[in-house]
């Protein structure tokens, strides 16, 4: 089944950052062993879960000794390990006086994932992120790095994407909540004052045409 919606606009956004991709028939699948976003260890699929569906996946991710995390629309067996509400965030035109967002060059990257890190409470993968995206985005012109900042510190920082004239921001974090609105609408004004971007289930911030996916680690039963 192809991808359609959300689901393929993730792809579309991870599948340069991935390691590895693998196509099954439950959908496509990325790894990138070493880096713990969930995204880029996940397969992605668009259908209902079915018996066989789960057995393909569940021998796929055991031969390679990987937790068997799916993405999908549709609800799977297993442990809920997070929500994505998927859409498009419109620029605000909030005046935040502390925070300020600049495009950085790939020079700050080692900044750049330390507070990404960070944001999901895992600082202690920041150099193992600042590795994987210094090879990932080399040559990449389309990905444009983001940081927040509230006077000299760094509280945010996200992945911009160019898409077919518009633009994605799927990656991103901050550590002063304070921070989301400046940076959503940075990455919006890149383009044209929209960006489709994902927002994890605790966030207050409202997106237009919400569309919510789920990781899921399925349980072997």
């Amino acid at each position: 089944m192809p991808l359609l919606g959300p689901l393929s606009e993730l792809l579309r956004y991870f599948e340069p950052l991935a390691a590895e991709r693998h196509d099954l028939g439950p959908g496509p699948v990325l790894q990138t062993p070493g880096v713990n976003v969930l995204a880029l260890n996940a397969a992605y699929a668009p259908a209902p879960p079915s018996d066989a569906d789960r057995a393909d996946l569940l021998a796929f991710f055991a031969g390679r000794d990987a937790p068997p995390l799916i993405l999908s629309p549709y609800a799977w067996d297993g442990q809920d390990v997070g929500g994505l509400r998927v859409g498009e965030w419109r620029t605000r035109e909030t005046v935040t006086q502390h925070i300020a967002v600049e495009q950085v060059s790939r020079l700050q990257l080692a900044t750049w994932a330390a507070v990404l890190a960070e944001s999901y409470d895992a600082l202690e993968w920041a150099g193992l992120l600042a590795q994987h995206f210094a090879a990932r985005l080399e040559g990449q012109r389309d990905f444009v790095l983001l940081l927040a900042y509230a006077g000299h510190d760094p509280v945010g920082a996200g992945l911009w994407q160019s898409v077919d004239g518009g633009g994605a921001m799927h990656l991103w974090g901050t550590l002063d909540p304070a921070a989301d609105v400046p940076l959503l609408d940075a990455a919006a004004n890149l383009a044209d004052g929209r960006v489709r971007v994902s927002l994890p289930d605790a966030s207050p911030l409202e997106l237009a045409d919400v569309e919510v996916l789920t990781f899921t680690l399925l349980s072997e039963r």
